[in-house]
């Protein structure tokens, strides 16, 4: 198993704690973290653009001229397609871009995300961490004791709305609960922070 330090919030290392290789240890698979991050920011889409089609488009109930006997092609109405202010043919609708991934691939898409972490050492675990109260103050503090100075993913194994709060206005910092974790989250920040019991948690489920 592979071994990290173990911090405090006051950035001074206390002591080792070894990680699960089948979790924190595999070789990151990049086709299944492209797949499992192109399907999480599809389901982030809201798909509410919308065309109108040509029973929606005001005006044209009276037929333009009469059928036969001008040398002009038909016409119905002013408001079909090829009409200028017509309806729109096939036009975009509201609709879900989510789509689902199999379960064994999403498993594999969040180790593979929290192993490469691991391999180019942007993690850090922590013993614990809370504060008596809100304090962006504090937060900012246990960061630079911690020489974080990048976009930041912290993991605790619980919610805890005083580190939530104190994080909330820090910007580039995102705070998860350990039933939250996900790949396009791990990815997309520099670096993860997640305590000792968050690690617990995680590899229960994904071990």
């Amino acid at each position: 198993m592979a071994k990290v330090d173990l911090y405090n919030q006051t950035g001074s290392k206390v002591s080792e704690i070894e990680l699960n290789d089948s979790v924190f240890g595999i070789e990151p698979n990049q086709h299944v973290l492209f797949e499992a991050i192109v399907a999480q920011r599809a389901s982030l889409r809201q798909g509410t653009h919308k065309t109108k089609v040509r029973s929606e488009v005001r005006g044209g109930g009276r037929k333009p001229w009469r059928q036969k006997g001008t040398g002009r092609a038909r016409q119905g109405s002013t408001r079909s397609p090829q009409w200028r202010g017509g309806g729109t043919v096939f036009g975009p609708v509201p609709r879900s871009y989510a789509y689902k991934l199999p379960k064994k691939v999403r498993r594999l898409a969040i180790k593979s995300a929290l192993s490469s972490k691991v391999q180019d050492e942007k993690i850090l675990v922590l013993d614990s961490l809370g504060f008596e109260a809100p304090k962006t103050k504090e937060f900012k503090g246990v960061l630079n004791a911690l020489s974080v100075d990048s976009k930041a993913l912290i993991v605790t194994a619980n919610l805890d709305e005083n580190v939530a709060l104190s994080a909330r206005n820090i910007p580039g910092v995102t705070v998860l609960t350990a039933d939250g974790i996900n790949v396009l989250d791990v990815i997309s920040h520099d670096r993860l922070i997640i305590t000792k019991d968050a690690v617990q948690k995680v590899e229960e489920v994904l071990a």
